[in-house]
Parts: structure tokens; C-alpha cells; sequence
């Protein structure tokens, strides 16, 4: 039985003067990012990554933009030493990228993660030490000063070993569970490392503030980063650094806020892998940006490829929900969203809209590698006339009339519910073609020839069935008037012909295909569809005339 009297506040807020950054409405620019996929991301898979998948993966971030790229902890696994010894050794980190390695603050750890650094054009010796309330008393068992010594004792030596050895050297300090530690003594640790470090124009340093673990509503981290911001010693020289997790699914707002709170630089992984929940997701935060029209400064145009190469090298899943990744975040089902967005696509092309406002789609598909058509309108029981009409327009070019629209929807719909699947693109038009497109009727035209007659059509036509033909003659206002009252005359049927319809297919072939698309109304109001394409405006539309004439005698059988 749960019981939550065994749970109480860990996390220590701090005083509402840090609360400036809930005046801010939106992110202004793109942090410096931190790919920590090499690190906390391969540490959480349950087969490592190979230094071959590193490697390929490492190229991928490289591809993706990222200037700083934590490669491991080089002192803790040989895969992680021989990895970087590989990117120095063969001269595999471009002029404008830093490697970021991890140590804690341990003095062989420390030596063995230069030995492993040594040579790099630009790397930064990321160093960490627990400092939370739990840490202190469950596991070290050691006071403030003692625990702060440590970092400090760190600093000096990587300080020292920087000066020692050949390599472009960088700092970081971690406060490790900074969000279970009391603020004031973050602070004062960090600013004790600070002072060993000295930070200046040529010498800046990075203090990182972990989420380790996600301890408190996303508003409170925002006022303890601010609080820190502002009170850090050489701030202008320090660049402030985050590093969330997402133990309560807040990662991305828990960064957000943090970032309106004045920290400058972010530490994630792409997709948010990482141990437990995962690290902040860099994909959701970049795209969060640039759906507010910030440039993110990562190249994400081609979301698909990012997704393939993600789930070969770790082989973990990209949900299919997850923001902008997943492969159902565009697709629509829902009738009415379906109706949305093909009416706002369509007003967007009429008004050759530059600014992106279509409904229920919070960026354009296609920024990102995706298809109008196989990502955004999709086909099930639960679709709708205008999405499955816009899928057949948008990928195939046939414009049907909107009841003819509403009749096919029902058709799909009714198939999609009986076969419990959704119906692909490819699927939809097969259908479209098997009902109402050219199809066979017992009835053909086998020659006609119009002449005109004052305000009159008249049509000399042969009809044949079963082999037998005959000839027949009619006139109209019209000459697919005239072809329909030589069909009633032929067939003795009495039917109304209600809707007709005619568009160019352009661009979808050698020569200009015409489409036409007919409605017959019988007396009880029943209404039976067809449709026709050649090349030939009249064989167009008298094709869908003996289409729908079929539907409309099978129909009543």
C-alpha cells in the first residue's frame, strides 16, 4: 500500500528576491550545448556502445553542429581511453570542437584523465564532487569543510597537472546533487574553486549545476540557478552551466526556466537518454526554440536520419511520441484536426504565407525531414472527409468534390474500422481507384461525334454491351449533357446528374491529364460517385459518368 507520510521536501528553495526570470517571456538565444551522449548516455545503455558505434555516433554529433562533446570518463573504462586516444591520435576534433572529459576528484583518477588528454588541441577536465545533505551524511561521512576541501584539493591539482602537460586545457566544476544541497554552501563551494582556478579573459571556466536528480517543481531550480548566477565570484568569466535529469518528467522546463534565470550553457543528450529517466533532451529543447523563431544553432533538418543512426548505435527506441522525433508526433487521426490542417495548408498556399500558422502542427514537417503525406494526415477509423481528401489531393493530385469527398472518407473509414489497421497513402488511393476511378462498367462508349445546333449539343454516340452495339443520338446543353442524355435514353434510367466537377492533373506526367468527377442523384436522393481521367476532357468525364452509373446500379442491386 503507498504511503506518502515516508516522503518529504529534500530540496532547499531559496529566498523570492531570485525570482526576476519569471518576467522573461521567452528564450532570446541558443545556449552554448554540451553533448553528454559519449558519457551519461552510453553509461545508461544496457550494451555500451562499441568504440566503432562510438565513433560513427561521435561523427553524427560532429554533423549535428555540437562544439563541446563530453567523450567519456577516460580514467574509469579502457573503451572510453582508447576512444579518445583515437580522436587525438588521428587528429579527429576539428579547429572549432572541444572534448569534454569526466573525473572526479580523486588525485590518480584525476592523472590518469590527463595521461588520456594528453596532446588534445582544445579539452575541458570536467571534475565533480557529491555535496548534497545525503551525500555528506549517508555516504562520505564527512563535514562541509571536509567535503569542500576535496573540491578545492581538485582544483589545485588539475590546475597544476594543465601547466604539466601538452594540451589546450579548460576547467569545469561540478557541485554533484546540487538541487539536494543547500544553496548558500553550493555557492561557497564553488566560489572556493573559483578562487583556485582564477578565472579571466583568457582562462574562462565552466561551474555546472546538476539536476542529478529532479528533487523539486521546475520555478524552484530557476530561483536557486538566478541565486547563484548572481552571487558567483568572477561571473563574467564563468560561464554558467546546467545539466538536468528528468526523474520528474520536468528535464525541459526545469532547463528552460534555468536558462531565463541567467545560465548561458546546457549539458543533454539527443532524445534525452541517461541513466533512470534519461538527461535533459537537447532535441526538445533546440526544437522548443525554434518554434519561437530562435535560431538554435543546431542542424536538425533532417530529423529522420538522426532517429536511424540514434537507435543503431544504442539500440534504444525513439518513442513514437516523443516531441518532434517520434514518428506519430505530426500525424493526425482526428476528423476535425484533419479538417484544420488541410484548410490552414490550403489558406497557407493561397496567401503565400511566410510565417508558419497551421493549425494543431506547432512547426512545419518539412524543417525537419518530414512528408506532408506520410507524417501529418493519416488514415483510420477515427479520419475524417477533409484529412483523407487532402491525402489524396496533396499526394496523388485528385481534387474530389467535397460530398464525393465525405461519401469516400466513409468507404475508408468503414475499411480501416473493419480491418483494424490504419491505411497507408498507397492504400487510400487503391481504394479510390477500385471504386470510383475509370472503373468497369458493362456499358461502353465505343465512338461518339458532336455537332453544334444553335444553343444545343447534339451527339451521334455507340453504346456497347455484351457485344452487341448500338448507335445512338441525343443533344444537351452541352457535351456532357449531351452523353448523358444519350446514356438515360440507351439504359431507360432516370436519374439526375448533380454534380460534375473537372481539374488538371498538371505535372503528373508527359501531357496534361484531366480528372472529372460526377455525382448521380436517383429520386429518393441517394447519390452515387465516379471518377475519370485521360488526356481527353470528354473521355474524362464520360468515363466518370459510366463510373458513377456503375455505383449507382450495383449499388441498388
Amino acid at each position: 500500500m503507498m504511503n506518502s507520510t515516508k516522503y518529504r521536501v529534500g530540496y532547499f528553495p531559496v529566498s523570492k528576491d531570485y525570482n526576476k526570470w519569471v518576467n522573461k517571456d521567452h528564450i532570446e538565444k541558443a545556449p552554448v550545448w554540451c553533448s553528454v551522449d559519449m558519457r551519461d548516455g552510453n553509461q545508461s545503455l544496457i550494451i555500451p556502445m562499441s568504440l566503432e558505434e562510438k565513433l560513427e555516433y561521435y561523427t553524427v554529433l560532429l554533423e549535428v553542429g555540437f562544439k563541446e562533446i563530453e567523450v567519456g570518463f577516460p580514467a574509469a573504462s579502457e573503451t572510453e581511453y582508447e576512444f579518445l586516444r583515437t580522436l587525438i591520435d588521428n587528429n579527429m576534433i576539428p579547429e572549432d570542437v572541444t572534448v569534454q572529459v569526466l573525473t572526479q576528484c580523486r588525485e590518480h583518477i584525476i592523472r590518469k584523465t590527463f595521461d588520456a588528454c594528453k596532446g588534445a588541441p582544445s579539452a575541458i577536465i570536467h571534475f565533480y564532487n557529491s555535496v548534497s545533505v545525503a551525500q555528506r551524511e549517508q555516504v562520505f561521512k564527512k563535514s562541509k569543510e571536509e567535503i569542500k576541501q576535496i573540491a578545492v584539493d581538485g582544483a589545485k591539482l588539475v590546475k597544476k597537472l594543465a601547466s604539466e602537460y601538452e594540451g589546450n586545457f579548460r576547467f569545469e566544476y561540478s557541485p554533484e546533487s546540487f538541487t539536494g544541497t543547500e544553496p548558500e554552501y553550493a555557492l561557497e563551494v564553488c566560489n572556493a574553486v573559483l578562487d583556485v582556478l582564477e578565472p579571466s579573459v583568457d582562462n574562462n571556466v565552466i561551474i555546472n549545476l546538476p539536476v542529478t536528480v529532479e528533487m523539486s517543481l521546475p520555478h524552484v531550480y530557476a530561483s536557486q540557478v538566478e541565486y547563484m548566477s548572481e552571487n558567483l565570484k568572477y561571473r563574467e568569466h564563468v560561464t554558467l552551466s546546467l545539466h538536468p535529469h528528468n526523474d520528474r518528467g520536468t528535464g525541459v522546463a526545469d532547463t528552460e526556466l534555468a536558462l531565463l534565470a541567467g545560465a548561458d550553457r546546457v549539458e543533454g543528450t539527443l532524445f534525452g537518454n541517461g541513466e533512470r529517466t534519461g538527461n535533459v533532451d537537447i532535441i526538445t529543447l533546440a526544437m522548443n526554440m525554434y518554434s519561437h523563431g530562435v535560431d538554435p544553432k543546431l542542424d536538425l533538418s533532417n530529423m529522420p536520419y538522426l532517429v536511424e543512426k540514434y537507435e543503431k548505435c544504442t539500440r534504444m527506441h525513439v518513442y513514437e511520441r516523443a516531441p518532434y522525433a517520434g514518428a506519430l508526433v505530426f500525424a493526425a487521426f482526428s476528423g476535425s484536426h484533419q479538417d484544420a490542417i488541410a484548410k490552414g495548408m490550403k489558406y497557407r498556399n493561397k496567401n503565400d504565407l511566410h510565417e508558419w500558422t497551421v493549425p494543431y502542427i506547432p512547426i512545419d514537417p518539412k524543417d525537419i525531414g518530414r512528408t506532408y503525406d506520410a507524417d501529418v494526415i493519416r488514415v483510420n477509423s477515427q479520419s475524417g472527409k477533409g484529412g483523407i481528401g487532402y491525402l489524396l489531393e496533396q499526394t496523388y493530385g485528385y481534387n474530389l468534390p467535397p460530398k464525393m469527398r465525405e461519401h469516400f472518407s466513409y468507404l475508408c473509414k468503414d475499411i480501416s474500422d473493419h480491418e483494424h489497421k490504419e491505411l497507408k497513402a498507397d492504400e487510400v488511393l487503391d481504394i479510390f481507384r477500385e471504386n470510383y476511378l475509370n472503373v468497369d462498367c458493362d456499358i461502353r462508349v465505343t465512338d461518339f461525334e458532336f455537332m453544334r445546333e444553335n444553343d444545343a449539343v447534339k451527339i451521334d454516340i455507340t453504346f456497347e454491351k455484351d457485344g452487341v452495339e448500338t448507335e445512338m443520338e441525343a443533344e444537351g446543353n452541352g457535351s456532357l449533357s449531351a452523353v448523358n442524355n444519350a446514356l438515360k435514353a440507351y439504359t431507360g434510367e432516370e436519374y439526375t446528374l448533380q454534380v460534375f466537377s473537372q481539374h488538371s492533373m498538371q505535372g503528373r506526367g508527359s501531357q496534361s491529364v484531366a480528372a472529372s468527377y460526377i455525382g448521380l442523384e436517383r429520386e429518393n436522393g441517394e447519390m452515387y460517385w465516379g471518377a475519370g481521367t485521360d488526356t481527353d476532357v470528354i473521355k474524362a468525364s464520360t468515363n466518370a459518368l459510366l463510373s458513377a452509373f456503375r455505383n449507382m446500379k450495383k449499388g441498388e442491386k
